[in-house]
């Protein structure tokens, strides 16, 4: 991504060629990158996290936050977006929709459809979360 990115500000300063494909092949790239590492990140707990309590608990204790933010605020809030985006992406498969600009890539259906598989490697991530969690308050 990052070569990609440096041969189009290459062509664009130097040369004063632009490519519409080529600055949306970054924007897949960026999209898949983030879309499907998202589960990776979570099962890793690198995810962006506002640490104000959670470093000074004790193991029961994050354990029970991250049960309430998985159940409450994670697996509620993807399970909507996955509601909500898969007639979306269904339609885009249906008409195989094109390009997002003119002369860009002609696969915006295959763009939309990370949105599904990041709700799914997310909550497929989080149940794992939570059973840990769950093992954890009962002191296993």
């Amino acid at each position: 991504m990052m070569c990609v990115q440096f041969v189009i500000v290459l062509l664009r300063y130097v040369f004063g060629v632009s490519s519409i494909a080529m600055n949306e092949s970054v924007l897949y790239m960026h999209a898949t990158l983030f879309m499907l590492g998202a589960g990776y990140t979570l099962l890793k707990d690198e995810h962006v996290r506002v640490d104000i309590f959670y470093s000074k608990l004790n193991v029961r204790g994050k354990a029970a936050i991250d049960l309430f933010g998985h159940v409450v605020l994670l697996i509620p809030a993807i399970t909507m977006l996955l509601y909500w985006s898969w007639p979306t992406v269904r339609n885009a498969w249906s008409i195989y929709e094109g390009a997002i600009s003119v002369g860009g890539i002609p696969a915006s259906f295959l763009l939309k459809t990370l949105i599904p598989a990041f709700c799914l490697l997310l909550l497929v991530q989080s149940v794992s979360c939570i059973l840990k969690s769950f093992y954890r308050l009962k002191g296993y």
